[in-house]
């Protein structure tokens, strides 16, 4: 780092950027966005990816060392390893990774790796066909499971299965996911679904007390006193430490005081907020000749006045963009 750190009004350090390269997906998760909704960002408004270099330079200058890729699916976007080795290059980036339901990759795993990825999170909400089927539009589970497998192989490393618990459709199998996890060191992550446009919000929205205690009890889960990432979960671990199950709950327990990310869309709108619309855009500014010092000044601008956190609780139905648009 060679510039002053992001720092918001709050306090809060800025450290973790996670950057979307497409708002495409090959699922249709219903709780991400509703069926039969088109309303992609055009692909002339996608950041190409020399501006998301400039950009994830700037970042790395002033701290943000963390880089996660997300989507939609990024493994649509055409010339992804491309972007990854370049990435994994730049001064002060330390940490690449990137979300996928991983249906594409087993055929890109190895060569993520080489490339210099460092881990990836695999969104994967049941182990039952007929549940996949239904949650995400088409029966996707053996390629996922495939790409889990690529990746294990591959070297990926730690490898986390994120589950969104719906109450009533996936709840059950909670336990069996863990298990599953721990059977292939796995890190599950158990997500409470976020009221994020109509889908989100029609979502059956379970809070993870109940799971919590219930796996705590049939695996011996203890608090985990390292940190697995610098995302918001918090981590407990089985009694060798061979096993963890990372519990993410905006709204039964929210981490808005230690919020340390920020969120690029693939149309280049930095939004400081995942529950609020607050965001900064930047396609503008970089397709109309600003300099990298009035980029970093703008971006310094918004970051300063990142709210302090959702309304998601008082004000559901506040956020109108469905999770695609925003990025994972």
């Amino acid at each position: 780092m060679d510039k002053p750190p992001l720092i918001d009004r709050h306090g809060r350090r800025i450290a973790y950027l996670r950057l979307s390269v497409t708002d495409r997906c090959d699922l249709r998760c219903r709780y991400c966005r509703p069926a039969g909704d088109a309303s992609y960002a055009e692909r002339a408004d996608w950041l190409s990816f020399a501006e998301i270099r400039r950009l994830v330079g700037l970042f790395a200058a002033m701290g943000v060392g963390r880089v996660r890729l997300t989507g939609g699916e990024p493994l649509l976007r055409a010339g992804i390893v491309d972007l990854v080795a370049d990435l994994a290059a730049a001064p002060g980036v330390r940490d690449l990774s990137l979300s996928t339901n991983a249906t594409r990759l087993a055929r890109h795993a190895a060569a993520l790796k080489a490339a210099g990825l460092g881990r990836v999170n695999v969104s994967l909400d049941s182990l039952r066909r007929e549940c996949v089927s239904a949650l995400c539009g088409r029966d996707s589970l053996d390629a996922t499971l495939a790409g889990l497998m690529a990746a294990k192989t591959a070297g990926l490393a730690p490898i986390k299965l994120n589950m969104v618990a719906l109450r009533g459709v996936n709840d059950g199998e909670i336990e069996s996911m863990a298990a599953f996890c721990f059977e292939h060191g796995f890190i599950l992550r158990l997500i409470e679904a976020m009221p994020m446009g109509e889908a989100g919000r029609a979502a059956a929205y379970l809070p993870l007390d109940g799971a919590r205690d219930r796996l705590v009890g049939r695996f011996d889960l203890r608090p985990c006193a390292s940190e697995l990432g610098g995302g918001p979960a918090r981590y407990w671990q089985t009694a060798d430490g061979r096993g963890q199950v990372g519990f993410i709950t905006p709204l039964s327990q929210h981490f808005c005081a230690t919020c340390n990310r920020v969120r690029l869309a693939v149309d280049g709108a930095l939004y400081l907020c995942l529950g609020q619309e607050h965001k900064l855009e930047l396609r503008p500014l970089l397709r109309g000749g600003a300099d990298d010092g009035e980029l970093e000044d703008a971006i310094r601008r918004a970051v300063a006045d990142k709210p302090w956190g959702h309304d998601f609780a008082a004000a559901p139905s506040r956020v109108l963009r469905f999770m695609s648009h925003t990025g994972g």
